[in-house]
Parts: C-alpha cells; structure tokens; sequence
C-alpha cells in the first residue's frame, strides 16, 4: 500500500506515525521541531487522512506498510516515532526489521495486548460516519455528546472533508476500523527482540504504559529508556509540545 505522506527537512531521516483517529498534521509540531536538523517524514497510517482504504487492519500488514514506504523512497534505514497506534506500527517495524530502524522512539503505549473495550470516541464517530453533517459546528455539537473535551473534539473534526455536494465526510474508513477495533488493532506486537536504542516516553497521568508492562517491555526492547512526562495523560505531544520535542530529538540526536 502506498500510504499518504509529507516530507520536510534534510539529514537523518524519521519518520512519524499518528495514533488511532489521527492524521499526519497531528505530529506537525514535533515534525517541524525536528525539520530543522532531519529529514522528517510524516505518514497517514492505512483508513486514515488521504491513505487508502482497506479492509485489511493489523498491526504487521501496517508496519509493512512503512517498509514499502522505506523502499519507495530508498531509505535503507530510519528512526520511527510512532503515538499510541503509531507506535505499536513503530514497535513492530523494529521487531520485524531491525536493521531498518536506527532508532525507536515510542509515545504512551505498551507491546502488549489491551483488553476491548466500550469507546465514546469510536461511538462519536460511527455517528458522525452516518448522519448528514452540513457544518462543522453540526459536527462538533453531535461528537460532544460522546466526548466533552473541546480539544480531544477539535482533534476529532480534523478528519471531517467536504465531500462534492457540499456537505461533511469522514476521511476515516470507520467500517475497517469498527470491524477491527476490537481485535487486531488492540493486538500486542510481536517478534524477535530489537536490540538498537528505544526510548519509551509515557504521560505521568496515562495508563497506557504501567508498571506490570516493564518486563515485556524490557524482554522486546533490551535497550530503552522510560521516561515519565508530569503532569500529561495520553496526549502528552499536545498537552506539553516544547517538552515533547525536546525528549525526541534530544534522544535522536544522542549518539
């Protein structure tokens, strides 16, 4: 699959991935932080923003999604950021291709399976995916009824395109991801362990990475690093930005 994706900046090459309902603009600050010194690839993960569809869900067929991005752009190697989904995607590229990845930075998430679960945010959307939505104020005053944070909303309506007639579509492909949701997409990542440098960046009030993952953790990923962000939750790249970049590219930059 040849996924969508923006380019910018010169030098050692990393590439971004977004988490489940995100986009590549939703990294756009981290990308222009590390612009200025690399070259920075950012990507619509497969059923999001302009990258295909398909029916097709899982965590190694999207990691081999990055490897066929790799290739189209003669990258031999690359250091991968991936939030959340993205980086579950990031941790199963180095898992499988190991000597593709230079370095692995990943945002609150953990290589382990999460239970399914009810999500308002899965149910905004597949309301939104069905109503007739004329304006994004529509939009926004049906999504908060599921979801009450304005800027978890605000991060939500970024998908929403004017379709030809006028009126508000998804750019998600809702029918994989409901299909999935709550199988494939919430699977661990799986391989062989990946020895280069990991850094593992989790939100002080997120409970995507906890103690009881650290030895999983330590048994795929022998050489990372834990850092715990104060004072953010799972959303930690937009709640403190300067911090976040700053931890990134100080790790990338670290010979």
């Amino acid at each position: 699959m040849q996924l969508n994706f923006s380019e910018q900046g010169q030098g050692h090459a990393v590439i971004i991935m977004h988490g489940m309902f995100g986009s590549l603009s939703n990294l756009g600050n981290l990308a222009r932080h590390l612009a200025t010194h690399c070259r920075v690839i950012s990507i619509d993960l497969r059923n999001h923003g302009d990258s295909p569809h398909e029916s097709i869900m899982d965590i190694p067929s999207m990691a081999n999604d990055i490897i066929q991005l790799m290739d189209d752009l003669a990258l031999s190697e690359a250091s991968l950021v991936g939030h959340s989904l993205g980086g579950k995607v990031a941790m199963q590229v180095a898992l499988n291709y190991p000597c593709r990845v230079t370095k692995l930075i990943v945002a609150d998430i953990s290589p382990v399976a999460y239970g399914a679960r009810q999500d308002a945010t899965l149910d905004a959307l597949t309301e939104l995916c069905s109503a007739n939505i004329l304006s994004r104020a529509d939009a926004d005053m049906l999504v908060a009824k599921y979801v009450p944070d304005a800027q978890i909303r605000a991060f939500l309506l970024k998908n929403l395109s004017r379709n030809g007639e006028g009126n508000y579509s998804l750019k998600l492909n809702m029918q994989a991801i409901i299909a999935n949701y709550s199988s494939t997409l919430v699977a661990a990542p799986e391989g062989q362990p990946y020895e280069g440098l990991s850094l593992f960046l989790k939100g002080e009030n997120s409970a995507y990475i906890q103690t009881k993952h650290r030895p999983i953790i330590d048994q795929l990923f022998p050489n990372n690093k834990l850092h715990v962000m104060a004072g953010v939750g799972h959303w930690l790249h937009a709640e403190k930005p300067d911090d976040f970049n700053a931890n990134v590219a100080a790790f990338i930059n670290t010979p």
